[in-house]
């Protein structure tokens, strides 16, 4: 069987089947991990002697790899690519890293991930630069670059992730393979931590196909004991709701960005009208500066306080002279925010809140552009040589429209439905309701059945030529 044709519920079924040996996919995915991550730099960290502990998971037999960063393993390094976090070893797997080790899974290692996962290019000093497998000379996005790549060039089905203002759907979207952020909360992010970010932190994955990305969902999903938040409960399974299509839906449109973002969200409409959708020209109306504001605020003091709770753990004086610059000054405006400023902050997520809640009292769907730019030249986004406030600015002006469903807590996904004529991928955009990720997977499930695109692969030869 041809590796390249396989998703991970595939993968599983043949071992479950006994067709292959219990660790055929696992071998293949180590040889082409040992093959291209010299090229494409997406893997940081090996798990040489790692194996399944549960071969009857649903995922039993099936390789994955975890981003650098929100999922501990025990015993396993966790270093959120940044220097300050050198040598640092998980004592125990978080909650997450248990519901993965159930279904199934080998875990071969951690992905490539920009210092402290605060970046939309994977481009850290620690790591070194991850490159886009379909044009070496693009970024694969961030921060969960690394996995969005390792997808992309077929090193893996699938790859564990996590999105605090579009971390996810960004990479996912510059490298053609599908990215959902469930909605707040509904991975649990303990039992270490309560939340990530002010609860704007979400976990799950990067994948090639639609079905993949739903059953992972459904052996991860629930809450943990002692959950600050809570999301609606499920009705059936999402990888069901992948197989169901989606009642006539009325969707709002937004247009924005180059002009191949625009094509890219353009065609989106015209092939949900077809598929018998109602279309209106209607961007949700929220607070876009209020949203921004607080989000810089937010991670800037939660940046500072993790920094120096860890110095103080390792025993570091200077915490800010092993860091990049930029981070290093994120740290210092964080220092600087008020606690009542930070409360508006807090505020302002909540504003958001509603105001998507009533978009989507009216609206089934938000569609846009994932980002406003088509993957940039490497270099364009890192932040080497910009103060905080430039960085940010570039930052969020190249995705402004992803973090407003961290801030609300609502789900939303980046669909790979557009290529440039250049070949260059381009996400469109899928939001929906708190709690509406089942809706999600239905319209991404027939958006799949009818523009398929998880034979369409980068030619790795051609790019490293």
């Amino acid at each position: 069987m041809n590796y390249d044709s396989l998703d991970a519920l595939a993968m599983a079924d043949l071992v479950r089947r006994g067709e292959v040996a219990p660790d055929h996919f696992v071998k293949e995915a180590r040889a082409r991990i040992e093959a291209l991550n010299p090229v494409l730099n997406a893997v940081v960290h090996h798990f040489p002697d790692e194996a399944s502990a549960t071969p009857e998971g649903l995922f039993a037999g099936v390789p994955l790899l975890l981003k650098d960063t929100g999922v501990p393993i025990k015993d396993r390094p966790i270093t959120s690519g940044t220097r300050l976090h050198k040598d640092v070893v998980s004592p125990a797997d978080s909650t997450l890293g248990t519901r993965l080790r159930n279904a199934g899974f080998t875990f071969l290692g951690r992905t490539n991930t920009p210092e402290l996962a605060l970046s939309f290019t994977t481009e850290g000093l620690f790591h070194g630069v991850a490159k886009n497998p379909w044009d070496l000379t693009r970024t694969p996005g961030g921060s969960s670059g690394g996995a969005a790549a390792a997808v992309a060039a077929g090193i893996m089905p699938l790859t564990q992730c996590s999105d605090g203002a579009g971390s996810i759907r960004v990479p996912a979207a510059h490298c053609g393979v599908f990215g959902l952020k469930p909605s707040r909360l509904r991975n649990p992010s303990g039992p270490s931590i309560a939340e990530g970010v002010g609860g704007m932190s979400t976990l799950h994955a990067i994948s090639r196909t639609v079905r993949d990305s739903a059953a992972l969902l459904d052996v991860t999903h629930g809450a943990d004991i002692g959950d600050p938040w809570g999301s609606p409960p499920v009705e059936g399974s999402f990888l069901d709701a992948v197989s169901r299509p989606p009642r006539a839906l009325k969707i709002g449109m937004e247009v924005t960005g180059d002009a191949d973002c625009r094509a890219a969200v353009e065609a989106a409409a015209k092939l949900c009208e077809e598929l018998g959708h109602h279309i209106e020209i209607a961007p949700p109306a929220y607070d876009r500066d209020a949203v921004k504001r607080a989000w810089v605020m937010i991670a800037a003091v939660n940046i500072a306080r993790g920094t120096r709770n860890l110095a103080k753990a390792k025993g570091i004086a200077d915490p800010l002279a092993v860091m990049e610059p930029v981070n290093a000054e994120w740290v210092l405006k964080g220092e600087a925010i008020s606690g009542t400023d930070y409360l508006g902050a807090i505020d302002a997520l909540h504003q958001s809140s509603r105001a998507m809640g009533r978009y989507f009292s009216d609206y089934d769907i938000y569609l846009s552009p994932t980002t406003a730019e088509i993957a940039p030249k490497l270099g364009h986004l890192a932040g080497t040589g910009l103060g905080v406030d430039a960085f940010f600015d570039r930052f969020w002006g190249h995705a402004p429209l992803t973090a407003v469903f961290n801030a609300s807590g609502c789900p939303a996904m980046s669909v790979p439905l557009h290529w440039t004529e250049a070949d260059i991928p381009v996400g469109v955009h899928f939001g929906a309701a708190f709690g509406a990720e089942a809706l999600l997977f239905s319209l991404a499930g027939q958006l799949e059945i009818a523009r398929p695109w998880a034979a369409r692969r980068p030619n790795i030869a051609k790019v490293t030529a």
